[in-house]
């Protein structure tokens, strides 16, 4: 208003009839209040709304609420496009309650048809309320068509003030009053061209770029900051200058709700503390609200630019001491190491969820993005109802956690039934409705962990916004609470509209957050804590001292002169070098009722060494070429010298020719459990098929069956026999024609123990996550309602074969590897049956 005046005063308006004035939005009473702008003359709808917050009128909403009331006048829709974030839906729900009515608004999407739309249209007009159609253009073209001859049957009712009217077959009442509007993103992912009869329905408004600085001035004022002028200037600087110098990232965003959350953070740190300097808040709140989302190496620029904005402000990080340590408690309590950064990043993932109700953890594999949430709520959990340093509560968190891949669009939201149109929960409906029966203060994360596109995440605009609140395909509304958020963990936003990425969030976790070391520090306390490794508590120092002097070094060679098979991450590497030490040392656990012997504990020096050399050629050096393995065998011949290991290769052949004679100590402990008889001889390295005896074909087996021994299989089925006997997955990755299917299926049938029982399927281009869910169900017994497993006593071995053939999806995703991938990270999947009921399936192991 103050502006407005000050505008209305510099244009020397004096007249009632100056447009300056007449193109405002006047409120009048005459027997009833009237509201009028231009030619255009509305009576107030006494619709109660609640003290919601108010938008803040800018010229380009001027320009919005004069279109849209012309278009109201001539009986015609208003359809307001442009951008994300330029408050397109916001203008028009503002607008209703100026008018005093209710505005419905619905995300649509292509699961929407004609008879769930004309539903909708006839109950808008017959309260007389307004609708406003988010991202319209996501509905099938189809469905457009047929709208635009209901909208058409409507707006000739009101043309002609009509109290009744017929439609669909059913003669309804009609409120003039009513309004429709619909909302677009020209030219982002998912969207199509509306019709030309549809067009003709609504008068178009562009709404491009808002002006970010009044924005800004207006809502720190209503904070209480007596400076806000040039506070706001620096905030739209600060932004400007980010996009035009730092680096191109899919998850950058700064725009309409970037600011937002800068001023709510403002406006936070005001409260809780009223003394401090202005400037010194405004500094905090834009390094809390984006500090989290950028690269390392945009962060140095970005604090360059901010320290050019506020000159003479020296900012001191806020203190969450309470929250800090209590991260650090719960770090160590689940295995993981006390690294700064990490506990600096579930701090940002703590700020952020403050800021907005939609956060993405976004980062390579292995980058540490699943613990980090995870020790997070386990730190909030355990400070339930003390206070944080801004002055809130810490609440206790429940997480709900899914694969959106995992399952279907339908099976994800709902499906409505073609022909007798019943509605069908779809999973996500099913877990929000479950989280609001519960009457808990609690705070409830939705965990999305999987790829994140524009196939699904498009339906979720209206919960990631200030609308807070899932649209179903049945025109059914499920409002969210105010304790509820959403959760996204991905490797990437490359497939995601500005749209999605504008309404969340980012937490960005950099590879090389928490290094290789960390790991091993974990790996090493979980091994000397077990007590049924007692005896190899002497000599896990000299293989500590491998493993940091040697590791990362390997792991830096291969990327820097091997080309890999199949790419990896350099945590993935480590790790699978961790699993393989601990199959190794299997014969050495103490179980209930065995015994070790001596001869056994005495010949563990001479393992150890070997153990390590074995383990890093076949999980480091296992993805090489061929003309890679050349170049990690001099690598590893080079690194046992330089050491000076006792027990070196012998120098013919590569190290991938040889494997490790132990002296029985691994071969007779599955023969005999617990008791071992050494075979006399030194530990040694000997050929692969150094015991090989000659292979005579039986004159009865059929050809296909026929498999004759070589190094290449015999050493195949050996390191996949040890993984799997350790409950370690397996991928075999090979060209076509390799034998890959052939040796798998042999070790299965044929050289694992009693107790694994096999079941073998195929993937194919045609394959569904339906029907990979079913035919693994199918296999598997109930336990209980929610767990799942092979008869007791056995374990189940799943051997897919040709694991990368189903085909991907228009973005990438491939839903039956995600289904396995959920099963490899949360031990399970949600029941088809009963939605919303998580089953855990137990003693299962995949081999693909």
């Amino acid at each position: 208003a103050k502006n407005m005046v000050e505008k209305l005063k510099k244009e020397g308006v004096r007249d009632v009839n100056d447009f300056e004035w007449i193109s405002q939005l006047r409120h009048y009473w005459k027997n009833d209040v009237i509201l009028q702008s231009i030619n255009a003359e509305f009576t107030y709808g006494y619709e109660y709304l609640g003290n919601t917050p108010r938008l803040i009128i800018t010229p380009l909403t001027d320009r919005c609420y004069l279109t849209l009331t012309g278009a109201l006048h001539l009986k015609l829709g208003g359809a307001p496009h442009g951008p994300a974030g330029t408050g397109k839906t916001e203008t028009v729900k503002d607008l209703a309650k100026a008018i005093g009515l209710q505005c419905v608004v619905v995300n649509c999407s292509d699961q929407i048809d004609y008879l769930t739309m004309g539903k909708l249209l006839s109950g808008v007009a017959s309260a007389g309320a307004w609708t406003c159609f988010d991202e319209f253009n996501r509905i099938d073209i189809e469905v457009m068509a047929v709208a635009a001859q209901q909208l058409t049957v409507i707006q000739k009712a009101k043309m002609q003030n009509l109290d009744k009217f017929w439609f669909m077959d059913k003669e309804l009442s009609l409120k003039s009053s009513c309004g429709y509007f619909l909302t677009m993103n020209p030219g982002y992912a998912g969207r199509t061209q509306l019709p030309d009869n549809l067009k003709a329905l609504f008068r178009p408004i562009a709404m491009m770029v808002p002006d970010y600085s009044l924005i800004a001035e207006i809502q720190l004022y209503s904070f209480g900051f007596s400076k806000a002028s040039p506070l706001a200037k620096k905030i739209v600087t600060t932004f400007k200058l980010s996009s035009e110098q730092l680096s191109r990232q899919c998850h950058y965003d700064f725009g309409m709700r970037a600011l937002k959350s800068v001023v709510t953070a403002a406006g936070n740190i005001k409260k809780a503390h009223p003394r401090m300097e202005e400037e010194l808040i405004l500094l905090r709140a834009i390094k809390s609200s984006n500090t989290p989302k950028f690269v390392d190496d945009d962060l140095v620029l970005f604090n360059f630019i901010l320290s050019d904005l506020f000159p003479r402000v020296r900012d001191e990080p806020a203190v969450c001491r309470e929250l800090e340590s209590e991260i650090r408690k719960c770090a160590l309590k689940q295995g993981l190491q006390d690294v700064d950064e990490f506990v600096f990043k579930c701090v940002q993932l703590y700020e952020v969820t403050l800021l907005r109700h939609g956060v993405i953890l976004v980062g390579q594999t292995a980058s540490a993005k699943t613990k980090c949430y995870q020790v997070l709520t386990a730190a909030l959990t355990n400070l339930k109802g003390q206070t944080s340093h801004n002055g809130l509560l810490y609440q206790e968190v429940m997480t709900f956690c899914l694969n959106p891949k995992s399952i279907s669009l339908i099976e994800l939201y709902g499906e409505l039934d073609v022909f007798t149109h019943e509605w069908s929960d779809g999973l996500l409906p099913a877990l929000m409705k479950q989280s609001t029966a519960v009457d808990t203060p609690n705070k409830k994360w939705f965990m999305f962990d999987g790829p994140v596109d524009a196939v699904w995440i498009e339906e979720m605009n209206t919960v990631l916004d200030d609308n807070k609140m899932l649209c179903l395909a049945n025109g059914e509304i499920i409002q969210l609470t105010e304790d509820m958020s959403c959760l996204f963990e991905t490797q990437d936003l490359d497939v995601a509209s500005p749209a999605t990425v504008s309404r969340c969030g980012i937490v960005w976790m950099e590879s090389s957050l928490i290094g290789l070391a960390p790991l091993v520090e974990s790996w090493i306390q979980k091994k000397n804590k077990d007590k049924s490794l007692r005896h190899m508590h002497p000599y896990m120092p000299a293989l500590h001292v491998l493993l940091r002097r040697l590791l990362q070094r390997s792991v830096e060679f291969v990327r820097a002169h091997v080309k890999e098979i199949v790419a990896t991450v350099d945590a993935n590497l480590v790790l699978s070098m961790l699993k393989m030490l601990d199959c190794l040392f299997k014969p050495f656990l103490i179980k209930e009722g065995a015994i070790i012997s001596e001869d056994k504990i005495r010949i563990l020096g001479d393992l150890i060494e070997s153990w390590f050399i074995f383990s890093l050629i076949w999980t480091v050096g296992a993805t090489c070429d061929r003309d890679g393995r050349v170049l990690f065998d001099k690598y590893v011949r080079g690194i046992m010298e330089e050491e000076e290991f006792m027990l070196m290769f012998p120098p013919d052949g590569l190290v991938y020719d040889y494997r490790l004679d132990d002296a029985g100590t691994s071969l007779t402990e599955r023969v005999n459990e617990g008791w071992v008889v050494v075979r006399e001889g030194p530990v040694r390295w000997v050929t692969w098929t150094h015991d090989l005896t000659p292979y005579e074909v039986d004159p009865c087996m059929r050809y296909s069956d026929i498999l004759v021994p070589t190094q290449d299989n015999i050493r195949s089925s050996y390191l996949t026999q040890l993984l799997l006997t350790n409950n370690n997955p397996v991928i075999c990755v090979g060209p076509t024609g390799s034998g890959k299917t052939q040796y798998t299926m042999d070790t299965l049938l044929r050289r694992m123990p009693a107790k694994y029982l096999s079941h073998t399927t195929n993937f194919t281009a045609h394959t569904t996550v339906s029907q990979t869910q079913d035919f693994i169900d199918s296999r598997l017994e109930r336990r209980s309602v929610t767990v799942s497993g092979p008869p007791l006593g056995k374990k189940c071995i799943f051997f897919i074969d040709d694991l990368n053939t189903p085909v991907k999806e228009i973005y990438g995703a491939q839903p039956p590897i995600e289904l396995i991938r959920q099963w490899m990270d949360h031990g399970g999947w949600y029941d088809k049956k009963a939605v919303g009921v998580f089953r855990n399936i137990l003693d299962v192991i995949f081999v693909c």
